[in-house]
């Protein structure tokens, strides 16, 4: 068992697994994220022509961001790692996935 959690650990590090996630999973992270940023600042946008705003920047940013944000969540981040954030119901848990991985 010792043997498996130190593979984990270095799989993790060096993101050397093979078993990555996929470009669908990391754009679903990335929706998600944008989704979550964006949900607190909608909290604090009371009018709906703030709101309008916000799902236009909202759509920017998933657009700019989006080949960069799929090549290195490919690249560099586990797949468990990425399935905990898509889990995630706010900002601070996805910040607790990065702890537990």
């Amino acid at each position: 068992m010792g043997h498996m959690k130190r593979w984990l650990a270095v799989c993790l590090l060096v993101g050397a697994c093979g078993k990555g996630p996929s470009e669908d999973q990391c754009k679903q992270l990335l929706d998600h994220l944008v989704d979550l940023e964006f949900k607190k600042a909608g909290a604090a946008a009371t009018a709906d022509n703030q709101r309008a705003e916000l799902t236009k920047q909202k759509t920017a940013v998933t657009e700019v961001k989006s080949s960069e944000f799929v090549e290195a969540c490919m690249d560099k981040t586990a797949r468990d790692r990425v399935e905990c954030a898509i889990a995630a119901t706010d900002l601070d848990a996805v910040a607790k996935c990065d702890e537990a991985n």
